[in-house]
C-alpha cells in the first residue's frame, strides 16, 4: 500500500487564511487517503471524510458493524433507517456494497485488513500514542466502541482533532494523561492548525494553516520537526 503523499521539499505555512474548519479538515485527511485503500472511518468527526472521497479512486469505506462499500451520508429520500454506519447516521450504499456478521467485520480490523483507519482523539503523544476513550472525567461515558481493534489493526492510523482544547490546553502532548487506547498507532495527524507525521524520528509539521512552525513550537511541548530541516 502506498502511503499517504507529504508535501514535496519543505513544510508548507499556509499564512493567507486561518485554521481549517470541521469540514476542510475533511477534505484535508481525504486527499491523502492513497487511491485503491480499504478505510475505516471513526464514529463522529472522521464521517465527515466520505463526503469528500473522489467516486474515482477505488476507496472501499468498511464500517465495523459490517458493511463494504459505503458511500457518503444520506440525505432526504436516500435515508434508510436500517442502513447505518457505525455511529448509527443513515448512509448510501456503492456498486457493489456487501454486508456480513459484526464478528466479521471485526476479523477484517484485528487482522490487519484496513489499509488506513480514521479516528478521533482525546490526545496524541508525540510517540503515537493514542487516546480516544475516556477522559477520566467524573460522569464522563467511557466510550472504546471498536477503536483499540482498529488502532492496532489498521496499517497507517489518522487522527482528526482541534490542536488545542477550548482553554488553550495541547491535545498533542509528551505523553498521554488519559487511559490508551493504543500504544505508538498514531501515523498521521490531522488537526485545524497543522498537520503532522509521528513516527520513530518524532514529530514532523507537514504543513501548517494560519500559524507557523514557530508559533506552533511555542504553544506545544514536544520537538516539533519540519521537512527540509528548516
Amino acid at each position: 500500500m502506498t502511503v499517504a503523499p507529504e508535501p514535496a521539499g519543505r513544510t508548507a505555512e499556509h499564512l493567507d487564511r486561518g485554521p481549517l474548519s470541521r469540514d476542510e479538515l475533511a477534505a484535508v485527511v481525504a486527499r491523502d487517503i492513497p487511491r485503491g485503500s480499504f478505510v475505516n472511518l471513526g464514529i463522529g468527526q472522521p464521517t465527515m471524510v466520505a463526503d469528500h472521497l473522489p467516486a474515482d479512486a477505488g476507496i472501499v469505506l468498511h464500517t465495523e458493524n459490517g458493511m463494504l462499500g459505503m458511500g457518503p451520508a444520506a440525505e432526504g429520500d436516500e435515508i434508510d433507517h436500517d442502513l447505518v454506519n457505525a455511529g448509527k447516521i443513515p448512509v448510501t450504499e456503492l456498486p457493489g456494497a456487501s454486508y456480513f456478521h459484526h464478528a466479521d467485520s471485526f476479523a477484517m480490523m484485528r487482522g490487519g485488513h484496513l489499509d488506513v483507519c480514521v479516528l478521533g482523539a482525546f490526545q496524541v503523544s508525540e510517540r503515537g500514542d493514542l487516546a480516544n476513550w475516556h477522559t477520566g472525567a467524573p460522569g464522563a461515558i467511557p466510550a472504546v466502541g471498536g477503536a483499540m481493534d482498529l488502532a492496532i489493526g489498521a496499517k497507517n492510523v489518522f487522527v482528526m482533532m482541534t490542536l488545542f482544547s477550548r482553554d488553550g490546553t495541547p491535545k498533542l502532548v509528551p505523553e498521554c494523561t488519559y487511559p490508551l487506547t493504543g500504544p505508538a498507532c498514531v501515523s498521521r495527524l490531522y488537526t485545524d492548525l497543522a498537520v503532522f507525521r509521528i513516527g520513530p524520528e518524532g514529530v514532523t509539521v507537514l504543513e501548517t494553516y494560519g500559524t507557523t512552525v514557530k508559533e506552533l513550537a511555542s504553544r506545544l511541548d514536544v520537538a516539533l520537526r519540519t521537512l527540509g530541516g528548516w
